[in-house]
């Protein structure tokens, strides 16, 4: 099993570093869907947001992301710890199969390469602040502590 750091120094650091990516992408989708209200859901013309190439579906899927990473950050347990890590994987993966179809009729979500990059620089931080963000009992933070500080877990060479 995977070992996650627990309590974290720089947890309130990396949520609110979520945030601030669900803030961005919440403003994105509120843009997008002004922008491009009343047109077709999965038309591919040339509507930018925010330096993003847009259509109405891909902003109401920025506004649900957003809200749903606004409120991961907002929250102390463990949710934003899972919703940051969930996040951060669609957000790669999203990513790597639009930029498959970026130049064919396949490309639904009207994603450009500055998309493609943007998400998967968005997936690479929600990804590293839900590995640093899980929250433990205070005992296993002094334990953390303890073995991070112990002289015998430095390695010395001879």
């Amino acid at each position: 099993m995977a070992h996650f750091p627990l309590n974290h120094p720089a947890r309130p650091i990396y949520r609110v570093l979520a945030g601030v990516v669900g803030l961005y992408i919440l403003v994105f989708g509120v843009w997008g869907v002004a922008l491009t209200w009343g047109d077709p859901l999965f038309e591919r013309d040339g509507d930018w947001a925010l330096g993003l190439r847009t259509n109405l579906a891909f902003a109401l899927v920025s506004l649900v992301f957003g809200a749903f990473l606004l409120v991961g950050a907002s929250r102390r347990g463990n949710l934003g710890h899972y919703m940051n890590l969930t996040a951060g994987v669609v957000f790669l993966v999203t990513s790597l199969l639009m930029m498959s179809v970026l130049q064919t009729e396949a490309n639904f979500l009207n994603f450009s390469m500055s998309t493609v990059i943007v998400s998967m620089v968005f997936g690479l931080i929600l990804l590293g602040t839900g590995l640093y963000d899980k929250v433990g009992p205070p005992e296993h933070e002094e334990a953390e502590r303890q073995r991070r500080n112990h002289p015998m877990s430095e390695v010395h060479p001879r």
